[in-house]
């Protein structure tokens, strides 16, 4: 029984990966190796509720064209999707940060922990955390308890503190340290 079960991992983990929804839907997590971890379904309601959606492309708080949940890539003034568009561009961009965030934490970090750090980054950018404190303290020691305050350092914009950020960074602190999922 356990040779036929394994012999449909592979299989079972393409079909996970295709029944990612947004939405209501189940968001299904299938890992191969621990680096390849994916963003669960926690890190996934944070970033919904803090980025919204909004279906028409607008300049955020440091005037970079934005759509859906917080997509920047190619967006320009003006530009109209629809929903089904911004569950889209919402996957693909989680998928791409989910990969690069992998490639850069230990093996040894909890899902809520990486749900906080893919969070982090899809808001700051990956070269951000790359060269930030709470990646190295991440890197020394994941269970660090100093590691929750790092989150806070982060909360400008445009050399402005911004509430918004106060209160997601504070959310992803939470996440982080305790696996409980707050909206501050």
């Amino acid at each position: 029984m356990r040779k036929a079960v394994t012999n449909y991992i592979p299989l079972l983990t393409a079909l996970s990966l295709s029944l990612i929804g947004l939405g209501g839907a189940v968001w299904a997590v299938a890992n191969k190796r621990r680096n390849d971890m994916m963003i669960g379904i926690d890190g996934i309601n944070l970033i919904k509720h803090f980025e919204g959606c909004k279906l028409e492309s607008y300049q955020d708080s440091v005037g970079v064209w934005t759509i859906g949940y917080g997509h920047t890539q190619g967006v320009f003034a003006g530009q109209r999707i629809t929903q089904a568009d911004a569950d889209a561009l919402l996957r693909q961009d989680l998928a791409n940060f989910s990969k690069d965030v992998s490639r850069l934490v230990p093996y040894n970090i909890s899902q809520n922990q990486f749900d906080a750090l893919v969070s982090f980054a899809y808001n700051l950018g990956v070269r951000n955390l790359k060269s930030s404190t709470l990646l190295k303290k991440v890197k020394d020691n994941p269970n660090d308890p100093t590691i929750a305050d790092e989150f806070g350092r982060w909360v400008y914009a445009g050399g402005k503190k911004l509430t918004g950020l106060v209160r997601r960074r504070e959310s992803e602190a939470k996440l982080y340290s305790t696996g409980e999922l707050i909206y501050g």
